[in-house]
């Protein structure tokens, strides 16, 4: 079994993980990084938002009566599982486990495709009830930032699964490699964000 590691590799700088030993493609993993700052900014401003509005409910139901735990528990637990699932991809990657990489990204994305599932049906029954984001302030807010986060969520899935078809043909490269490892940065900044939509919007919703 050849492992992707740098020493093995021409050209490379040895001592690292593939997709740090190539310059060009280390480069853009600094570039992704800034990319996520600019991703910080938004979902900050999309929390200072709810924040200032999470009180105001006007005629509709306030956050202790809308949220409901058994569909955010569920979904927390999925999202944090594909949290594990994708660091295990990474580790297949770097030993050379293609069949491995295979089984964990498309565990991941799996997980995922649960957690957008059991967000959409969230929504749904929410509007059936009545409470669409035009009812007040609080469910505005709210929904631009959950909506917010399960886009993105949906957009990683749409990724993991061209990842997969990248490294069925061109195998574990430099570029793939570091394909994948950008990927899992963004997974991670995702179950960040939703640990603290979690705390802050849910659970506060429930103790405020």
């Amino acid at each position: 079994m050849s492992l992707p590691l740098a020493e093995e590799e021409t050209g490379l700088a040895p001592g690292l993980p593939l997709e740090l030993a190539d310059d060009r493609e280390s480069i853009k993993i600094t570039g992704f990084w800034m990319f996520l700052v600019t991703d910080v900014l938004i979902f900050a401003s999309l929390f200072a938002s709810y924040a200032v509005y999470r009180s105001r409910v006007a005629l509709a139901p306030g956050p202790a009566q809308v949220f409901h735990y058994g569909p955010v528990l569920l979904e927390t637990l999925l999202l944090l599982t594909s949290s594990f699932t994708v660091g295990l991809a990474i580790w297949a990657m770097r030993t050379g486990r293609t069949r491995m990489l295979f089984f964990w990204l498309a565990a991941t994305l799996v997980l995922g495709a649960g957690f957008v599932t059991s967000e959409i049906h969230d929504f749904t029954s929410m509007v059936g009830q009545g409470l669409t984001w035009h009812q007040s302030a609080f469910l505005s807010a709210f929904y631009v930032l959950v909506g917010t986060h399960g886009a993105h969520v949906t957009f990683g899935i749409v990724w993991a699964v061209t990842l997969l078809f990248q490294v069925a043909r061109r195998g574990i490269t430099p570029v793939t490699a570091r394909k994948l490892y950008t990927f899992s940065l963004y997974w991670h900044f995702l179950d960040i964000v939703w640990v603290f939509i979690f705390t802050f919007v849910y659970l506060g919703g429930k103790i405020g």
